[in-house]
């Protein structure tokens, strides 16, 4: 998605001030700044992530398998036209990302999971949204993973475009270990395709000999975050470990990142996993969590809302419930953690930047909210 950072919207700023649920919320102390916590919208179910579109409405998806919109204040029914899902588990309608293009293609493109081939897979599709936002048209199949398992958890399935408006998909290993070792198996990888869904330009098995040819990196085991730093246009991922070990990578094309075969976690059952937490020919990460946090989300931030938090990466967590601060100089190497909202708003699913620099994040719960996080007043 294009850097918003430096846009004005005057009729967010509008919004903002005039919509009476976004009063005064709570206030919440970090090192550096206070926070205001607005509740935009209560009711939802399992939110799973969200999008800001140019006329200042907010996407949301429920893993139900619908589609809403936030608009003046107003939440819309269902969006009518999205295909059937396979809402079980962690499964249903999950990702939305707009077109690099949304002001002139008003496509749409987001990720589910869907049975099929006797099984259950992530599959991408794209959609034009209408003009009064109300029905999406013309879907269309981008990619569907080959090889579907059989349980709808572990599914991966974040997405995020490329300064070149090329797409990166994140796979989960399904809880299926070995298929992230697979170069014929897109389980544990990110993929990295055109909007036409065709493999895209620099990936590693261009001709499909040694790997699938959608292929970008291997050995992720459930990665749920993605985002590319709009400053350098460098790509990040985080993912869930199994007792321990989640991980921040930075995938590079080619590169393995070693699950199964090594990681900073044990297996739920305490035993360890592969042979230790390093060795030849893969990746180590840029950062982990021992005990697992559980990460749903995350953003390389670079709002003027918070210039204290500048190129620091910011992760939602539904376990340990709270968001992390990860603090990195100015050689991009993490040197510390801050946390806030821990255990005050339950399971923290997606962390979207918004326009003037605050931050949107939702809730993973039954009765599901969408939060916005502003700078105090006076801080």
């Amino acid at each position: 998605m294009p850097p918003l950072t430096n846009l004005y919207h005057p009729v967010l700023a509008a919004f903002l001030a005039s919509a009476p649920m976004l009063a005064h919320g709570e206030t919440v102390h970090t090192q550096g700044v206070a926070l205001d916590v607005q509740t935009l919208v209560t009711g939802l179910d399992h939110p799973w992530a969200v999008e800001i579109l140019p006329d200042d409405a907010i996407v949301i998806t429920e893993r139900a398998g619908t589609l809403r919109i936030l608009k003046d204040g107003k939440l819309s029914g269902p969006v009518a036209g999205m295909p059937v899902v396979h809402s079980e588990s962690q499964g249903g309608l999950l990702d939305v990302a707009l077109s690099p293009d949304f002001a002139t293609d008003r496509t749409l493109f987001f990720t589910a999971t869907q049975d099929y081939d006797a099984g259950v897979g992530i599959v991408v599709f794209s959609g034009r949204l209408s003009e009064d936002s109300q029905s999406i048209a013309g879907i269309k199949m981008l990619y569907r993973s080959p090889h579907p398992g059989h349980r709808a958890a572990n599914m991966g399935s974040r997405l995020a475009f490329a300064p070149d408006k090329s797409l990166f998909v994140t796979i989960g290993d399904q809880f299926l270990p070995d298929r992230a070792q697979d170069m014929m198996d897109d389980h544990g990888s990110v993929i990295h395709i055109n909007r036409d869904g065709t493999p895209a330009a620099g990936n590693p098995f261009p001709d499909g000999a040694k790997g699938l040819p959608q292929l970008w990196s291997k050995g992720h085991r459930n990665p749920q975050g993605i985002a590319f730093d709009s400053m350098d246009g460098v790509l990040y991922t985080v993912e869930h470990g199994a007792r321990g070990g989640d991980e921040v990578n930075r995938p590079k094309a080619g590169r393995n990142y070693g699950w199964p075969v090594i990681s900073y976690g044990v297996n739920y059952n305490g035993s360890s996993i592969g042979i230790g937490t390093e060795a030849p020919g893969y990746e180590q990460p840029l950062h982990y969590w021992d005990p697992s946090i559980a990460p749903g989300a995350m953003l390389v931030y670079r709002g003027k809302m918070f210039p204290e938090w500048d190129g620091d990466l910011l992760v939602t967590a539904l376990k340990a419930q709270r968001i992390s601060r990860l603090d990195r100089n100015d050689d991009g190497k993490i040197i510390g953690e801050e946390t806030f909202l821990a255990k005050t708003h339950g399971r923290l699913r997606d962390i979207k930047e918004m326009p003037d620099g605050s931050l949107l994040v939702t809730t993973d719960q039954n009765n599901g909210a969408l939060l916005r996080i502003a700078r105090a007043k006076g801080s």
